[in-house]
């Protein structure tokens, strides 16, 4: 099912439920996949176009967590941190921090890095490689603590 699909349906069921966050989350996620439609792409959106704009908003939603908890509105921050579990549902599953290290080290072996001068390069192939799979931040404190070792 396409994630425009899935998101009506989920939209649908929301609204019978009276779920302000699951709605806000939902709606927001249907305003992007609309404003994709309106770019004059004239084609579907791919999977991978569909996982970039649910971590786009995802992003987002961890942004704005951190910025109302450090101003102390824990109210907004509990609703953003909601918005956040309903935008997860649309992404593959996420690895483990063990996981991801497990493929860094055999990227770092394929790519040749060996020291923190070599961040350049395995960074990039981490990020081609985790697409969808892991968030960007974890990626990049587990690439540091490889390389770090070496």
């Amino acid at each position: 099912m396409a994630l425009k699909d899935q998101v009506t349906e989920k939209l649908k069921a929301a609204m019978k439920e009276k779920n302000e966050a699951r709605l806000d989350a939902l709606r927001s996620l249907r305003a992007e996949i609309l404003d994709f439609e309106k770019s004059g792409a004239n084609r579907d959106m791919t999977p991978d176009e569909e996982i970039k704009i649910v971590n786009r908003l995802v992003k987002k939603r961890r942004e704005g967590i951190e910025q109302y908890e450090t101003a102390g509105r824990t109210e907004q921050a509990e609703s953003e941190r909601k918005q956040l579990e309903t935008l997860q549902e649309f992404l593959p599953k996420q690895l483990s921090e063990e996981e991801i290290e497990k493929e860094i080290r055999r990227l770092a072996s394929d790519v040749g890095a060996e020291g923190k001068k070599d961040f350049g390069k395995l960074m990039p192939a981490a990020m081609k490689a985790l697409k969808g799979k892991a968030d960007g931040a974890v990626v990049k404190r587990v690439v540091e603590r490889v390389l770090g070792e070496s």
